[in-house]
């Protein structure tokens, strides 16, 4: 199948295209390079790709990029949570209205097959139980908690402290930063494309992805991409809060996994108007873990946990990645010690 991959050059697309034609498809990759994730040269892809630079919210260029293809994998993307609120017109011209164009070229162009790079950052904070109220979904913490080093969340009802859990994908939306909301965006358009076209729409709500080809430390990096730098350059990795925030982190080889797999399954089902599938590894980790993890394959300094924090965080997001492995039969194949003995030692390039 000739699918097109938008943002193919990036860290989790260029895993993507190599996934897809090891299963024989041709990817036909389309990248902007845009400079907050791209620092070095163009690409060299597998055999049997192509090669397109071009943004995503330009009409024309998405057009031509659509010939003769059957399906689409959206991962052309600003992520991260950027340096402030200025950053918002970019968020949303990025993500959002690179969406709508792509979309809208699919519907005229008659594709229905659509599978975007979701994010778990949809959810807000995680699942939690408090031992009187069970499930409650605590609000944004404040900053004169966060402040005076208070990071966990407290029970709305009562102020007891509460037990995280895994987040299920019928969990409630509430996205707690700019980047967070254009992801939401992202998915009600493509719910609404499937509606309106009987296309099926997917999305595969990444949780913290990692692995080779994470760009380096920009405003935009994630976490580990910023450890593992510190430790290239001698420096502790500098941990933030007190270290305990869990998240789940997969690698990126599984995620591309994920990705071939949701591209070539047959759903004999109505088609509905979307589709969320939470990608996780299953085995939460707290970030000062996963810090540690990196230092100790990488053999450099021990990571200092600073008590700093940032605005728009969250304390705890985990994943319940049964609905992918029940409906797709995907598994992880990369524990999380191989994986970041791997990353640790493995260079990072300007993808």
């Amino acid at each position: 199948m000739r699918v097109l991959v938008t943002g193919g050059a990036g860290f989790i697309g260029s895993h993507i295209v190599e996934a897809l034609t090891a299963r024989g498809h041709h990817p036909v990759v389309l990248d902007a390079l845009l400079p907050t994730a791209h620092q070095g040269p163009e690409p060299s892809l597998p055999a049997g790709a192509t090669w397109l630079r071009g943004d995503v919210r330009d009409p024309a260029t998405v057009t031509h990029a659509l010939r003769g293809v059957g399906a689409v994998c959206h991962q052309a993307a600003m992520v991260g949570l950027g340096k402030d609120f200025a950053d918002a017109p970019d968020y949303v011209s990025c993500n959002d209205l690179g969406t709508a164009v792509l979309l809208a070229a699919m519907a005229e162009a008659g594709i229905d097959r659509f599978l975007l790079a979701g994010s778990m950052v949809v959810y807000g904070e995680g699942a939690y139980a408090c031992p009187a109220h069970g499930p409650v979904r605590p609000g944004p913490r404040a900053e004169p908690d966060l402040a005076a080093g208070r990071f966990e969340p407290r029970c709305p009802r009562c102020g007891a402290d509460l037990a995280p859990g895994l987040v299920a994908e019928d969990a409630p939306a509430d996205p707690r930063n700019v980047y967070a909301t254009t992801k939401l965006a992202q998915e009600h358009l493509a719910a609404a494309w499937a509606r309106t076209t009987g296309g099926r729409a997917v999305s595969l709500r990444y949780h913290n992805v990692y692995g080779p080809r994470m760009p380096r430390d920009t405003p935009y990096a994630g976490v580990a991409s910023l450890f593992r730098s510190a430790l290239a350059r001698g420096e502790r990795p500098r941990v933030f809060e007190d270290g305990g925030q869990r998240r789940d982190f997969v690698h990126v080889r599984d995620v591309a996994a994920a990705n071939v797999l949701a591209l070539e399954a047959v759903d004999d089902r109505a088609p509905a108007a979307l589709t969320a599938y939470n990608t996780g590894s299953g085995d939460p980790r707290t970030v000062g873990e996963m810090a540690e993890a990196l230092a100790a394959a990488h053999g450099g300094p021990a990571p200092v946990v600073t008590g700093e924090y940032r605005l728009g965080d969250v304390r705890h997001i985990t994943a319940d990645s049964a609905r992918l492995r029940a409906d797709l039969g995907w598994k992880p194949e990369v524990g999380f010690a191989d994986g970041m003995a791997e990353f640790a030692t493995s260079g990072l390039r300007g993808v």
